[in-house]
């Protein structure tokens, strides 16, 4: 059998692996082996690769995945829950460069033959890989400072924002468009490139950081897009087909995002949600004189007598790495033959699935989560709910407030339950920077406190009484 065949094989192997190892992603009993799958995949491809004729010598090969593997293994040993979405804005960032490079060099070697024969197939995917390559490098590490706090959170918008996004598009446009006319000269390659790393940054740095969860679904799907491009140059199958496998389930895991927070998909494209929302501004007097405040002992008061408790978990239980102690509290109310379950909101936290991630860290049975749709009925039949570190996706201002930057936001009705019990550190406003209703509602009582710290603190007071 002949190399090519070899070669070509193994990526059919590899791309078989993805494709199942996504499908077992989706459920978190067996997300564990489709991440190995997909690894394994990946280490398929990666081998295959290195016996390419075309590969001339090895030596910076290794380095490269010295380094590589150095760095992983430091990230993955150093990366707390809380910045995993930090890690994959960066991971999505470092993949759009890559392709950028690559296109780069293959532009290179490839302008000697261009000289007498054009491969527009090829100048096409070059161009391609250059325009989203970059858009999702700059975009992804803009995306990154807003969720470390490099960068403000607020959406950045000024007078004829969405015009100078339309003129540098145009730009880029033009500057592909004659690249591709014009292959054998390198310089527009890399004006190009450079234009495209400035309309990422005009792209994403209108985006609030409520909204981050759907901007980093659409750049891990332009990574895959910028991938798929670069294996169109490369003539390689296996990246391509890769690119495409991640493109797709992006876009798909995007328009779901969409959905759960009444958001166009039109509208994340060109970056910047619709006009300019009127944020609300708490002057002091919002919550003054109107919440109530409780204890660990009167909620363990609440909880001895219910018989239905949700749990709504937010960012800040996450921040606080709180999960553990929420099982411990489940258990114990279970062992006490409460009915407990978890509302789990599209976009809790700052990332999609990443309450859904913590809670199977902490070993939740899966059956307890419960999405938004389908528990949002049921509040009104629940003794107490516990809100841990939530806050925008329990926000009633997203339905009573047109203005407000989270209008028309889907949000977990906790409200409707007998006793709401909100665990917070203070009463500062989550990412949409809003005040919330809620937290001065009749039925609802404010833990004040560090979500793990205050869960404690109630399982003590449970057990005692």
């Amino acid at each position: 059998m002949e190399l090519v065949s070899i070669l070509n094989l193994a990526y059919l192997v590899a791309s078989i692996l993805f494709i199942v190892g996504i499908k077992q992603l989706a459920h978190p009993k067996t997300a564990t082996r489709g991440n190995f799958l997909g690894a394994l995949g990946m280490l398929i491809a990666v081998v295959a690769t290195l016996f390419d004729r075309e590969i001339l010598s090895y030596e910076w090969i290794a380095v490269g995945v010295l380094i590589g593997s150095v760095i992983g293994i430091i990230l993955a040993i150093k990366i707390q829950m809380t910045a995993m979405p930090q890690l994959v804005a960066v991971l999505n960032g470092f993949g759009g460069i890559a392709s950028v490079f690559v296109a780069g060099a293959a532009l290179q070697l490839s302008i000697p033959k261009y000289q007498f024969a054009v491969n527009y197939q090829e100048v096409v995917s070059i161009v391609f890989s250059a325009i989203v390559g970059g858009i999702t490098f700059s975009g992804s590490f803009i995306a990154f400072g807003k969720l470390q706090g490099f960068i403000t959170e607020k959406a950045v918008r000024y007078p004829g924002d969405q015009l100078v996004k339309i003129l540098v598009g145009l730009t880029a446009v033009g500057l592909g468009v004659y690249g591709c006319m014009v292959p054998t000269d390198e310089s527009i390659y890399w004006i190009l490139s450079g234009v495209s790393l400035l309309l990422g940054i005009f792209l994403v740095i209108p985006i609030g950081g409520a909204d981050m969860p759907v901007v980093i679904s659409l750049l891990n799907s332009y990574s895959g897009i910028a991938a798929s491009a670069t294996g169109f140059v490369l003539n390689n199958n296996v990246l391509i087909i890769s690119g495409s496998l991640v493109g797709a389930s992006g876009i798909i895991l995007t328009q779901i995002m969409c959905k759960a927070m009444n958001r166009s998909l039109t509208n994340v494209l060109f970056g910047g949600f619709g006009a300019v929302a009127t944020e609300m501004k708490d002057d002091g007097d919002f919550y003054s004189g109107k919440v109530k405040s409780t204890s660990a002992e009167e909620v363990a008061m609440l909880l001895d007598v219910a018989r239905s408790v949700v749990i709504v978990p937010g960012y800040g239980m996450a921040v606080a790495q709180a999960q553990h102690t929420v099982r411990d509290l489940y258990q114990l109310l279970t062992a006490r033959g409460i009915d407990v379950t978890f509302a789990i909101h599209p976009v809790a936290g700052r990332m999609p699935g990443h309450m859904n991630v913590l809670l199977a860290e902490a070993d939740i049975p899966y059956d307890r989560l419960k999405e938004m749709d389908e528990i949002n009925s049921t509040f009104e039949n629940v003794d107490v709910v516990i809100v841990n570190g939530a806050n925008d996706v329990t926000n009633p201002l997203a339905k009573t407030d047109p203005k407000s930057p989270i209008a028309g936001m889907p949000i977990l009705d906790v409200g409707n339950a007998k006793t709401v019990v909100v665990i917070k550190r203070s009463l500062s406003a989550g990412f949409a920077g809003v005040p919330n209703p809620l937290f001065i509602a009749d039925n609802c009582l404010m833990l004040f406190g560090d979500g793990k710290k205050a869960t404690q603190e109630m399982i003590a007071a449970l057990k005692e009484s």
